[in-house]
């Protein structure tokens, strides 16, 4: 009811938070408004502190991204350097949060998915990139350390296995997206926007009191840590999808890319019960490639996974990543402005889903 309250009153020009980030970029207009970070990250604070299941990110791209577009004016930027700053911003809070610098550079520009690949954004991006995850280090902030402890060699099946799970992955990011995106039209109902996280709260409550677990609730990073050690329960990642999909459908603040970790991966670790292949690898491929579809990031995924998990796991990550990719279509975590048509700068314009 706070987070309904605090953005009906102060925050309904930034409601719409990456979105309108994206839109800024794409089509560069008003300022965006400095108040959008205090206001997404004690959003984000209240959500987490009360179970909410949502990420971080989102809130780390939002704040880089209001804060860097203070600068266009003092600077007198034209469009174009105002849009590569924005996206030097996404860059650098993305980096920032999971310590990888380089997927989050790319992602920064990947993820506007624009027909012409913004060469003149590629140093800025780097730059800020590896100075956001710099300063978070001097901070003394840590980021969690996950291990894939067996590779298998490549070979045509175990690349057969890595298409056949990238398709699952990308059908349970189609799963994810459709059900936030359906549950945030349903909270439309209900006229009085403030009491819409008000209800979902309530609904939080009452799945908490059914499942009786809270490993499903909050970022649920110890559970991420141990579906890369031992199988998942099936189950684990449809009720994340459950549980996330309330939390940001009715209004909660927060970012979508933790718990879409926290459904790859458990997916992935679930699914080493019937593909032959590691545990670890299954779930790294999930951690990555879910994410790869609902944000329509493959290359910054790919780099993520190499990043995090060494390259040894590369090109299963990578089968992983751009068959999920393309089998999840259109629908996606993001939205993009009515005069803009989404196409990828490498993989074009596919659509299995509308």
């Amino acid at each position: 009811l706070v987070i309904g309250l605090i953005y009906h009153h102060k925050g309904e020009s930034v409601v719409r938070g990456n979105n309108l980030v994206f839109d800024t970029i794409h089509n560069p207009r008003e300022v965006i408004p400095l108040k959008m970070l205090p206001l997404v990250l004690g959003g984000t604070l209240i959500t987490h502190l009360f179970g909410g299941s949502a990420g971080r990110e989102g809130t780390a791209l939002q704040m880089a991204a209001s804060a860097a577009d203070q600068l266009h004016k003092p600077f007198k930027l034209t469009r174009e350097e105002r849009s590569i700053l924005l996206i030097a911003g996404l860059s650098a809070g993305f980096a920032s949060v999971f310590g990888t610098p380089l997927a989050g550079a790319i992602f920064g520009i990947e993820v506007l998915l624009i027909r012409k690949f913004p060469v003149k954004a590629i140093l800025p991006s780097l730059i800020t990139a590896y100075l956001g995850a710099y300063v978070t280090e001097l901070w003394g902030v840590g980021h969690t350390i996950y291990h894939i402890a067996e590779v298998p060699s490549l070979s045509l099946k175990g690349m057969g296995l890595g298409v056949l799970a990238g398709v699952i992955f990308g059908l349970a990011a189609v799963l994810f997206v459709k059900s936030t995106h359906y549950l945030s039209q349903l909270s439309k109902h209900i006229k009085y926007a403030p009491l819409r996280p008000f209800i979902g709260g309530v609904l939080l409550v009452i799945a908490f009191m059914l499942v009786n677990n809270t490993k499903y609730f909050g970022l649920g990073i110890p559970e991420i840590v141990k579906s890369f050690e031992q199988p998942s329960l099936p189950q684990d990642f449809l009720l994340k999808i459950l549980l996330t999909a309330i939390t940001l459908g009715f209004g909660f603040k927060g970012g979508e890319v933790t718990p879409l970790f926290f459904i790859g991966a458990t997916l992935g670790s679930a699914l080493s019960l019937v593909l032959p292949l590691p545990v670890g690898l299954l779930s790294g491929m999930g951690f990555v490639a879910v994410f790869s579809a609902a944000a329509k990031t493959p290359i910054a995924c790919c780099f993520m996974a190499v990043e995090l998990f060494g390259i040894s796991c590369g090109i299963y990550v990578a089968i992983a990543c751009v068959v999920a990719y393309l089998v999840s279509g259109r629908p996606g975590i993001y939205s993009f402005p009515e005069n803009k048509t989404p196409r990828h700068f490498v993989f074009g314009s596919f659509a299995l889903f509308s």
